[in-house]
């Protein structure tokens, strides 16, 4: 993150000491510093070049284009939009990396390839276009996308074994890994589920942008895993949070805002299983919507369809006719 600055000539010591890190951790391989000191680093990295991208690129991307990158996909009507959004913006404000989207079957294909070579910073550029583009995404849908396996064009790095933390367990490396592109996989129906934001939580979503994404939607976010766990292991109960906060050996206050500190909610943990579950159901069985329903832990049918159209925008029927056109 720091080699564009380094690049230009100037020292980081400064900064590191702002953002309250300790210069001397950029020389250990095993350091490791908090993930909040490292986004005020990243905000504050952006502002001293006026480059949201690190001074990694022939074009600055300036201050203020992940604001209009977020206000263009805003309005977008489902996740492929905002995705397909995402890359015509990309092309005008970073036009060393392209952005494409490929869909075949149930697989949706995430690419990234450069158009000219990226001396500065490469695989830290590669690395960063990649979680942008997923933070953002998983916030758009409020859940957290999760990626099946990525590839990334370069000789496996020193610090691959964190890419299980951030992006997914199944990450491969090497130089001419499929032809030179970065590509992350993930189930093709999530370029189905709508956008569910609007300007009121855009507003909030921006205070502390693009630097925030690095707290947001991680693999080790270790509360939302167990409430997940737990209140999956106790279908078809609906457990309420009280209940899970004494299994779990904490008051429902504390694990409020143990959900809240890792970029979630109790009910957020309990739609995105709820909804996660059920679109599998819908996709892999036959099962009837009742049945579906009753294993989720709604009351009735009429409750699990008032949940899924607010979930998807489509009833629980439509839903799989067109998965089932997809396949």
């Amino acid at each position: 993150m720091l080699s564009g600055l380094c690049h230009q000539g100037i020292d980081p010591v400064p900064l590191l000491e702002a953002a309250g890190i300790a210069a001397t951790v950029i020389e250990d391989p095993a350091a490791r510093v908090p993930v909040d000191r490292y986004a005020a680093l990243y905000t504050l990295l952006n502002r001293q070049l006026d480059d949201e991208a690190f001074g990694l690129f022939a074009t600055p991307m300036r201050c203020g284009s992940y604001e209009f990158l977020c206000r263009s996909v805003i309005t977008a009507p489902t996740l492929a939009d905002a995705l397909e959004r995402s890359s015509r913006f990309l092309r005008l404000v970073l036009p060393d990396l392209a952005v494409s989207l490929e869909r075949d079957r149930g697989e949706a294909r995430l690419r990234i390839v450069e158009t000219r070579p990226l001396n500065i910073g490469r695989v830290f550029a590669f690395e960063w276009l990649l979680r942008l583009l997923h933070g953002l995404s998983s916030w758009l849908v409020g859940i957290r996308i999760v990626l099946d396996a990525a590839t990334f064009p370069y000789p496996r790095p020193a610090h691959a074994d964190d890419y299980a933390l951030i992006y997914t367990a199944t990450s491969k490396f090497a130089d001419d890994a499929a032809g030179g592109a970065l590509i992350a996989t993930f189930a093709a129906n999530l370029l189905d589920l709508q956008i569910r934001r609007d300007e009121a939580a855009l507003k909030l979503f921006l205070v502390g942008a693009p630097g925030k994404l690095t707290l947001l939607y991680r693999r080790d976010r270790e509360m939302v895993l167990r409430v997940h766990n737990c209140l999956r292991n106790a279908l078809p109960e609906a457990k309420p949070l009280a209940e899970v906060a004494r299994e779990l050996h904490l008051s429902p206050r504390t694990l409020h805002r143990r959900l809240e500190d890792e970029g979630s909610s109790f009910q957020g943990v309990k739609d995105a299983l709820r909804r996660d579950l059920a679109i599998d159901r819908l996709n892999k069985t036959q099962q009837p919507l009742a049945r579906i329903a009753a294993d989720l832990g709604f009351a009735d049918p009429s409750a699990f369809y008032r949940a899924f159209v607010n979930w998807t925008g489509m009833a629980p029927a439509h839903y799989r006719r067109c998965l089932r056109r997809t396949m």
